[in-house]
């Protein structure tokens, strides 16, 4: 790893590793009691463990349960269901994926992988198409400013992964799958612990044929396959004096056939492949009764290479061609260092203070040379819980970078708790900032190195009720953004100069644009513990989303307005689970336009998914899934297709292994 900042910022580095506390991005959970199930906690929306009733933000857990009760492959297909967010993907599985949170962009959604940034250096986003949920313990979404605690990317909220933890008894887990479009996953998983020590590995491979990337219904003819080879593990130490350490490891190689846009054109063998590495330590260590550090350690890197193919072909004209350009490969890296101490002042007031070195690297062989982006920044925040009642949070960071300059954040929530009738009251306001890209810093006869940071104002308002003893959660809110200095790529000589062959093209400041609207979920356990009832419950949520470029006075592209979705679990008898999965995404614009060009209108689509899960022993579980079970015909991304109705089956063993038995 390499600093690219002031000399005098070593010592402070060295300074701040001893002094900073542990900052955990993952619950450790308390030994089970077998007797009672704790309410989730929270850690990113405060960097420290708070219990979810407490915490004053919009925010979002989701369990391993909530994962395998679906028997979803992908995290893509977990956000879909997720309330403020919109999720895009340009093919089958293993396509670019993109997730983006109350109106705002895709690079605008800051994306952490047990403690490591693993948003793109050279675009800016995160690619969620090759993630698998195989051994993720908990997924946190923060909704909101966020940038305050995390910084740069943050500006639409938080998304953030936990691997499984190991512990007890040597655990091994296997399964196999088959389905539509000639689709084989298979899997295993191996987790356990003795004395300090836990630990957790997992592997995986996917193929499928897939299906045509640009929609077959427009012409295409080549179905485009995908590979996925995906591995992850996580080992844990206790350490004296109630520490713990944690290292991280997650890597995949997908390797996926892909169609272009421009056309939109049928290409026959384009490839993309895609390898990435994910390393992350954390050590957490109480340093008195009242300061604990946390440091954390990550890096992030990835190589993609691209094929353009040998023939294309023209959907629109019919037009064979020689696709343009040859083979390259991108190379980036992101790596994270950050010190953190959290002082316990008394039993009303957590004060957190902090320093964090992000550097990203990128090149390309398609000319673009490597690249640095740096920051160093520091951040405080003040939590404040009293009686259990009134809950506030306030706190500023101040990031230094290597290109733009500064930037200053600060963040201000507030919740009341009404033990009567169970009934949260919050809200918060914030500010964020994006970084430019290295791509739009840098990229070859492109790029604009004077560009400044894309900058933002957030704000929400909500309410959280439980009633008859969790048997009814409802959530319902407000939220407010304004985006501003928004980069967008524009047509200026004046801006950009004249570039290669007369093209005068180049990302500039000059966007602005607002998001406001409301976001509702309910939780209702309708049935339990009756004959053929064993339970029934729904979960369910509706997304407004009112969008508007100000510069345009046009809607903002790949936003509906409605969106919404239901879950039915329904389990007559203890070994038979079925689950219910209903989408709604509204109409929408797939490209910012100023007269509204009916051409680039998606229209409404409603997708319902199916999962049925039977234990045939304690050891032993089969299921079958049916995604799109309507076989609705619809696009997310114009040109795009998407899978029509799929079947799959598959059993899952698991066997505990006496070896690490006391």
């Amino acid at each position: 790893m390499s600093f690219h900042g002031s000399w005098f910022m070593y010592p402070v580095l060295v300074l701040a590793g001893f002094f900073a506390p542990d900052v955990s991005l993952s619950q450790q959970p308390a030994a089970s009691s077998g007797i009672q199930t704790l309410e989730p906690v929270v850690v990113s929306a405060t960097k420290t463990p708070v219990s979810l009733r407490q915490v004053t933000s919009a925010v979002e857990v989701l369990t391993e349960k909530d994962l395998t009760r679906r028997k979803i492959k992908t995290l893509v297909e977990v956000f879909r269901l997720s309330p403020g967010m919109a999720v895009t993907q340009n093919g089958g599985p293993g396509t670019a994926a993109n997730v983006r949170i109350r109106g705002g962009t895709a690079n605008q959604t800051l994306v952490l992988i047990d403690g490591a940034i693993v948003n793109s250096a050279t675009l800016g986003e995160f690619n969620f198409g090759y993630v698998t949920a195989d051994n993720v313990e908990k997924i946190e979404i923060v909704r909101g400013a966020q940038s305050t605690l995390w910084g740069a990317d943050a500006m639409g909220g938080v998304v953030n992964i936990t691997t499984k933890r190991g512990g007890g008894p040597l655990k091994t887990e296997a399964f196999v799958e088959y389905g539509s479009l000639n689709t084989v996953r298979e899997g295993g998983r191996v987790a356990g612990g003795k004395g300090p020590v836990d630990f957790s590995l997992d592997l995986s491979r996917w193929d499928t044929t897939s299906i045509s990337a640009v929609n077959y219904r427009r012409g295409a003819s080549e179905r485009d396959a995908y590979r996925n080879w995906q591995a992850s593990s996580r080992l844990g130490v206790a350490l004296p004096a109630d520490g713990r350490f944690d290292f991280n490891v997650r890597w995949w190689s997908g390797s996926l056939h892909v169609d272009s846009s421009f056309g939109p054109s049928d290409v026959i063998k384009a490839r993309n492949d895609d390898e990435q590495f994910i390393f992350s330590g954390t050590h957490r260590q109480p340093l008195t009764d009242w300061w604990t550090h946390v440091l954390t350690l990550s890096r992030s890197q990835e190589t993609n290479s691209y094929d353009p193919g040998i023939l294309q072909r023209n959907l629109s004209t019919g037009r064979e061609s020689i696709p343009f350009g040859g083979p390259n490969e991108t190379r980036v890296l992101a790596d994270r260092i950050e010190s953190q101490h959290d002082f316990r002042l008394n039993r009303y007031v957590t004060v957190t203070a902090g320093y964090q070195l992000r550097e990203q690297t990128g090149e390309s062989d398609a000319g673009l040379s490597e690249k640095i982006l740096s920051a160093h920044a520091g951040f405080g925040q003040v939590q404040f819980s009293l009686d259990d009642r009134l809950f506030a949070t306030a706190g500023v960071r101040h990031d230094g970078y290597n290109t733009f300059g500064d930037a200053t954040t600060y963040r201000l929530t507030g919740g009341y708790l009404v033990k009567a009738t169970n009934t949260k009251l919050r809200g918060s306001y914030a500010t964020g900032f994006r970084a430019p890209s290295i791509n739009e810093l840098f990229w070859p006869n492109f790029g604009n190195p004077t560009l400044q940071p894309e900058r933002s104002q957030s704000f929400d308002v909500g309410v959280d009720q439980i009633v008859f003893d969790d048997g009814v959660k409802i959530s319902a809110g407000y939220f407010w953004n304004r985006y501003r200095d928004i980069i967008q790529t524009i047509q200026s000589e004046t801006a950009c100069g004249i570039g290669p062959y007369g093209i005068n093209y180049c990302p500039v400041n000059v966007g602005s644009a607002k998001s406001q609207g409301w976001e509702v979920g309910i939780d209702l356990v309708l049935a339990q513990d009756h004959p053929w009832m064993k339970r029934l419950e729904l979960k369910g949520h509706y997304t407004m989303t009112l969008t508007r470029n100000l510069v345009t006075g046009t809607r903002l592209a790949r936003w509906p307005v409605d969106q919404a979705g239901i879950s039915v679990q329904y389990q007559p008898i203890d070994p038979l689970r079925m689950t219910l999965d209903f989408r709604f995404v509204g109409s929408q614009f797939d490209r910012p336009n100023v007269a509204q060009n009916d051409t680039w209108r998606l229209g409404s689509f409603d997708v319902l998914n199916l999962a049925v899960t039977y234990d045939v022993s304690e050891r032993i579980e089969a299921y079958v899934r049916v995604d799109n079970l309507l076989d609705e015909e619809y696009e997310e991304i114009l040109f795009f297709g998407t899978p029509g109705r799929s079947i799959f089956g598959g059993i899952r063993v698991n066997v505990d292994l006496p070896l690490l038995s006391d």
